[in-house]
């Protein structure tokens, strides 16, 4: 992963509102949740929330589907597991006899 696509990532999730709708979209899994039933879980206004999504949807990390009538959202979870891996590849890099480093940039 590029490092300007997880830092747009990571400053998407950095929004208290964006986080909340990232983390109950994880919790629906596969399925998704259709963005009504998210509006009514979280107590968010409408617009306001679809603002949010597309934020989440522009870096990525939302994906929606329309079905029939309704519109749902779904995490990307290759994303999310990609933005995990890049935090992660460079822990203890520069500890002295660190076995198994990467660089993530």
């Amino acid at each position: 992963m590029k490092i300007d696509d997880a830092a747009a990532r990571l400053e998407a999730l950095g929004n208290p509102t964006r986080l909340k709708i990232y983390r109950a979209l994880v919790r629906a899994g596969r399925p998704g949740m259709a963005v009504g039933r998210l509006q009514e879980k979280l107590k968010i206004p409408a617009s306001t929330l679809s603002h949010h999504i597309k934020s989440l949807v522009s870096v990525g990390l939302v994906s929606q589907v329309r079905e029939s009538t309704t519109l749902v959202c779904h995490a990307n979870y290759d994303t999310m597991r990609g933005l995990v891996d890049f935090l992660a590849a460079e822990c203890c890099a520069d500890e002295v006899g660190c076995n198994g480093a990467k660089t993530a940039a």
